[in-house]
């Protein structure tokens, strides 16, 4: 490997880096402090190491990880939600769990994982990523050992996606089988030469992208999200919720790029399918829901509906980069989002350990006791709900723009009727919110409170920035995907 390798690694290297430090300091000194802290730094260094990389990019560095922009940007993306996710786990894993010092290394390890999936080319380093960010969210879902609803959700989340995985290597290897191959392109490029009706490539297929499916939590392969989210410590569960959906989502749609695979018309309808079935059951399954968790969760499989209508825009050639462009926008905005909605579930579960699972009523006159953390979560949850002047009124009006120029009027239909009905659920919380308390709550004291106020503040910031100021955001996509 020549240095322009190194260089063009250097997230990746910094991420390694900073775990093998910490797994140092573990050994020799025990302190949830500087453990969060060399965590939170060796993050942050990752995501700033991503502007030194760079220059080098677009760089193919071994078969397995293509260094370009787009997976830099994301590399950046993640590293800076997984310091905020630091952040925002001290105070509540000192309150909730024994030792909790290895937390923050699962955290590093979960990140590198998903920067892993950001730039992977290859069959080879798309397993190794996802189950190197799956693996450590296993042990993290799990993490307060002194509540069994962690240790439930923990094992839902690691039978089923266990299944899930294994499939999807079945899948791998009999798509190997028939090409000879595990690279994106040449993937792609053998695919041309075979049948589209083989039946070993076509069990294979759908055995993968069942597998990848079930990480988007897509329907029909959703049913495992709310019982996890809502089990999950909360910081984790907003980890899971963006950075975990989001780095699945960008190798699909390298792989459906680099191979090509938009010439299988049958496949990307299938995909439609179940962006429709996404949009739709996601909201209506919100509605029921009283435990903000189980809404959220719902929610999300909501979005990654919105995000599947990509692949059916993409299928017109002419439309595929305002698709594209549209996507990843579309996830800068959802991550920032939903670490803001959950940094003050965070709070309000750090400040009580009874209280794991967020009811409605738990939050209550939350506007008159912490009208700045109430504020986040207004923000968050109008962003969510794609009001204007928010990073989601932009997200949505991209996707509905890529929608109109690739002509799929049913999916844009179901956005529609899906973002309405999201309406509902979204302001029924922030009603809760604004009713006059029926008794004095007094202001939190957790020991982190102060540094969960300084994100929300920025966290607000970013979301508005976003939604009235996304130019320089848009420029830059559209000249690195270009």
């Amino acid at each position: 490997m020549s240095s322009a390798d190194f260089i063009a690694l250097s997230p990746l290297l910094v991420l390694s880096a900073a775990a093998a430090l910490l797994m140092l300091q573990i050994a020799f000194l025990r302190s949830v402090t500087l453990s969060a802290l060399l965590a939170a730094v060796g993050l942050v260094l990752a995501a700033l190491s991503c502007v030194y990389a760079a220059p080098q990019a677009p760089l193919q560095v071994t078969p397995l990880l293509l260094l370009d922009h787009l997976a830099l940007l994301f590399c950046a993306l993640f590293s800076l939600a997984g310091a905020v996710t630091v952040l925002l786990s001290l105070d509540y894993i000192q309150c909730h769990g024994d030792e909790p010092e290895e937390y923050f290394l699962l955290l590093i390890l979960s990140t590198l994982g998903a920067c892993v999936l950001a730039c992977a080319n290859h069959l080879a380093s798309l397993l190794l990523g996802l189950e190197l960010l799956s693996i450590a969210l296993y042990a993290l879902i799990a993490y307060p050992n002194k509540s069994l609803l962690p240790l439930e959700a923990a094992t839902k989340y690691l039978v089923l996606s266990g299944a899930a995985v294994a499939m999807m290597l079945f899948g791998f290897a009999l798509l190997y089988a028939s090409t000879g191959t595990l690279s994106f392109a040449e993937l792609g490029a053998r695919l041309a030469q075979l049948p589209a009706t083989d039946p070993v490539l076509m069990i294979g297929a759908a055995m993968a992208f069942a597998g990848l499916a079930f990480k988007l939590s897509a329907v029909p392969f959703h049913l495992w999200t709310p019982d996890v989210y809502s089990g999950a410590p909360a910081p984790v569960t907003g980890f899971l919720a963006s950075v975990g959906k989001a780095a699945v989502l960008l190798v699909l749609l390298r792989l459906f790029l680099e191979a090509d695979l938009f010439r299988y018309r049958i496949l990307v309808e299938l995909v439609g399918l179940m962006a429709i079935l996404s949009m739709l059951a996601g909201n209506l399954l919100a509605l029921l829901q009283t435990n903000i968790k189980r809404m959220l969760a719902y929610s999300s499989i909501a979005h990654i509906g919105y995000l599947l209508i990509v692949f059916m825009v993409s299928l017109d050639a002419g439309s595929r980069a305002l698709g594209i462009e549209a996507a990843a926008f579309y996830l800068v905005a959802y991550t920032v989002t939903t670490l803001a909605a959950f940094g003050l579930l965070t709070l309000i579960s750090a400040r009580q350990a009874e209280r794991e699972n967020v009811e409605l009523h738990h939050i209550n006159g939350l506007f008159w006791h912490a009208p700045l953390l109430a504020g986040l979560m207004m923000v968050a949850l109008l962003s969510l709900a794609g009001i204007p002047l928010t990073a989601g009124f932009i997200a949505k009006f991209y996707i509905f723009s890529a929608a109109v120029s690739g002509h799929n009027w049913i999916l844009l239909g179901a956005l529609i009727v899906g973002s309405g009905i999201s309406i509902y659920y979204y302001l029924r919380v922030v009603y809760h919110m604004s009713r006059k308390p029926e008794q004095h709550h007094p202001q939190p004291t957790a020991r982190g409170y102060w540094l969960v106020r300084s994100l929300a503040c920025l966290l607000i910031v970013a979301i508005l920035l976003l939604g009235t100021l996304p130019q320089a955001l848009m420029s830059y996509l559209r000249s690195i995907l270009s």
